[in-house]
Parts: structure tokens; sequence; C-alpha cells
């Protein structure tokens, strides 16, 4: 299990998340969530969501907007370029418990529009007991962070994506593997590349498996 990587218990998700309960009983605590900001301007908390006991474990940055209207992960346009990938490496998504490093929408308006913003460290930090509890209840035997803000959840703040994407790492008992977050993919100039090297990485990582 990795070690804390949370600040002051009293400034973080830790007070709310009701340790060595069952997922729905995490489920259901995660909805009354106050240890950040971000609830207060999010319509709702988008918890994980999977088979539990799964093999994979894919974590992610934070819920977009998308998933912040419906309460599910990846239901986005990221979500619906994850699903490709997946299937294009041979994963099924039904298989796999999809999450988020941060379970509230971090964004800024601009007229009717709400604008993802990167979550701050202070907020990863603080959602982080979510997160442990999940990897906890689901045991995977492989976590695949997508993107930098999940990397950096579980393997610290030093960690460098650019340096070991597709590669699988050993930390506080997890093995970990690293990719790009798919809304990189979906942003990309050159869409065809960074697909496939997306699918590449997600190939590399389910034979690790």
């Amino acid at each position: 299990m990795p070690s804390a990587r949370t600040s002051n218990d009293t400034t973080s998700a830790a007070q709310f998340v009701p340790e060595g309960k069952g997922w729905a009983a995490l489920r259901s605590a995660a909805a009354d969530c106050r240890g950040c900001e971000l609830y207060r301007d999010a319509h709702q908390v988008v918890f994980g969501e999977g088979p539990v006991k799964a093999r994979m474990m894919m974590v992610g940055e934070q819920p977009g907007d998308r998933e912040d209207v419906e309460g599910h992960v990846f239901v986005g346009p990221a979500g619906r370029l994850l699903d490709k990938a997946l299937g294009a490496a041979g994963i099924s998504r039904p298989d796999v418990y999809l999450t988020n490093a941060v379970k509230h929408f971090r964004f800024t308006t601009r007229g009717k529009r709400r604008i993802h913003q990167t979550p701050r460290r202070s907020e990863v930090v603080a959602c982080f007991p979510w997160l442990r509890e999940e990897l906890r209840v689901v045991k995977p035997d492989l976590v695949v962070c997508l993107g930098a803000v999940a990397a950096k959840a579980l393997l610290g703040p030093s960690f460098k994506l650019t340096e070991n994407r597709g590669r699988v790492v050993e930390s506080d008992g997890l093995r970990v593997g690293v990719t790009v977050h798919p809304s990189a993919v979906v942003r990309a100039e050159n869409f065809t590349e960074a697909f496939d090297a997306f699918v590449a990485d997600l190939k590399v990582l389910k034979k690790a498996l």
C-alpha cells in the first residue's frame, strides 16, 4: 500500500474516509467529502467505477465537465478516446477499475463554458486518502497512471512522466505503469501519431500483467 502522501489529516479527506470499509461504503461517504475547496463549485463527487478486485486499475487526473454533470468516470471526450485505445490494445474496459486522483472537477468559467484547470498539488494530496482506500479494496495487480498528475500522486512530485512513459515501476508494494492522459491525445497536433503511441504504451502495460 502506498505510504501516506498527504499533509495534515485535518486538511485532507482523511476525516471523511471510512477506513477499512467496502467499496459501496466508500463511494457513499465520498459524496459528503469536504476535504478541499473543490466541492464548493463542482456538481458532485465522481468516484471510481469498475469491478472490485480488478487486475488493472487506471488512475486519471480528475473528472471533466461531462463526468461532473453525469457523475461517472471517463464519459467525456477523453473517455471516448480511452475506450477506443483500450480496444486497440486488446484491453476490455469492463475489466478495468477506473478512477481519478482528484474526485471533484476543478475549473474556471469562460462565459457559459467551464474550462478544465489542473488540480493543485494540495488538492491531489488532500484527496489521496480516497485513492489509498480504492487501492486497498481493489488490490490491482497493476496500477496504470494516466498522466503526470496521477503519476505524481502515487510516485511523488519529482516523478518525470516523459522519461518513464510505457514503463512499470515498483513503489510501496505496488506495480505502477505510466502513460499519458487520453486528453493529451485528444489535444495533440498530430492525433494519429499520439494515438498510436498511446496504444503502444497500453499494449506494453497489458503485457506487464
